[in-house]
């Protein structure tokens, strides 16, 4: 003989189910959530690299360079942690990000695909960068011509003098951008 559900069980049994995932899901949602980041897009997950480019024969690529300093501004700080990430082209998507080590002398560089901007905004590439005592983010902001910073970076690293704001320089096919940050 076949046993059947009544429809007062089954009805019972999916209003149970439907409530744990009422519960649950904003739990979960929240466990891949970064909320930490004053930015959107920002993932803890990226992966360790230094070329962010979808192809190397893309045409419009930003290589960015720079040195942390301590808060003093003069001393560069080795072996902090710089996680970048970005809009990426032709796309609302944070698919460019990436996570690397800054050297002995406090130096990072990657190079990566020009990035998409948001309407109404400038593109900009954002940045995390942190060390066992301290964490800080920055933006830097984009056009065809030049980088530039915000109020808040300036507020931020204006110890750090001439070295503050970005050095633009451009080629055929490459810009260079010099952005230092100081945490």
């Amino acid at each position: 003989m076949k046993k059947t559900t009544s429809r007062r069980h089954f009805m019972r049994n999916s209003a149970i189910a439907l409530t744990g995932l009422a519960v649950l899901t904003p739990t979960v949602a929240s466990a891949f959530t970064p909320s930490e980041s004053p930015f959107d897009g920002y993932n803890p997950y990226s992966e360790a690299k230094k070329d962010l480019r979808t192809s190397i024969f893309n045409s419009n690529t930003i290589a960015v360079n720079g040195t942390i300093y301590k808060k003093d501004g003069v001393t560069p700080l080795s072996n902090a942690l710089v996680e970048v990430w970005h809009l990426s082209p032709n796309s609302s998507k944070y698919r460019h990000r990436a996570k690397l080590k800054t050297d002995q002398e406090g130096r990072y560089e990657f190079i990566t695909d020009f990035p998409n901007k948001e309407k109404g905004k400038s593109s900009r590439i954002y940045f995390k960068v942190s060390n066992s005592e301290s964490l800080v983010f920055a933006e830097l902001l984009l056009n065809a011509n030049n980088a530039h910073i915000t109020g808040e970076h300036w507020e931020n690293n204006n110890q750090l003098g001439d070295k503050l704001f970005p050095k633009h320089s451009s080629s055929l096919f490459k810009t260079t951008i010099q952005f230092n940050l100081s945490i």
